[in-house]
């Protein structure tokens, strides 16, 4: 099974920037889409951008269309999130998700529930 590591996450004023990544183990990285949710306190888990298997298309939340970035390195098994134009509203914990099934149905998935490996996730907190 694929582990998962985020970092990257901290404390940043409104207006910063952050980058996220999530490094992955095993040689089949290559094969899934990945994504991007987070969380914050008291609130359900949220879709937040979502990429491809080979990097050709990703798809973000409205609410951070313009500003957040999702891209992937599967030389190195590596997912990222790059993220500007911070608003307070985007504290939350990050968490990126491996959607093993995409492999085989081609679909995109945005539900959290249909991805089964996942990181520990990383807290991104953004002071106003």
């Amino acid at each position: 099974q694929v582990q998962l590591v985020e970092s990257g996450g901290g404390l940043v004023q409104a207006g910063g920037s952050l980058r996220l990544s999530c490094a992955a183990s095993g040689s089949t990285f290559s094969h899934y889409n990945m994504a991007w949710f987070r969380q914050a306190p008291g609130k359900e888990r949220e879709f937040v951008a979502v990429i491809t298997y080979n990097g050709g298309n990703a798809y973000y939340a409205g609410s951070v269309k313009g500003r957040f970035t999702i891209s992937r390195d599967n030389a190195k098994n590596t997912l990222y999130l790059q993220m500007s134009s911070l608003k307070p509203e985007d504290t939350a914990v990050y968490y990126c998700a491996l959607d093993i099934s995409s492999y085989y149905t081609g679909r995109t998935s945005y539900t959290w529930s249909e991805y089964e490996s996942w990181g520990q996730g990383t807290q991104v907190t953004v002071s106003s």
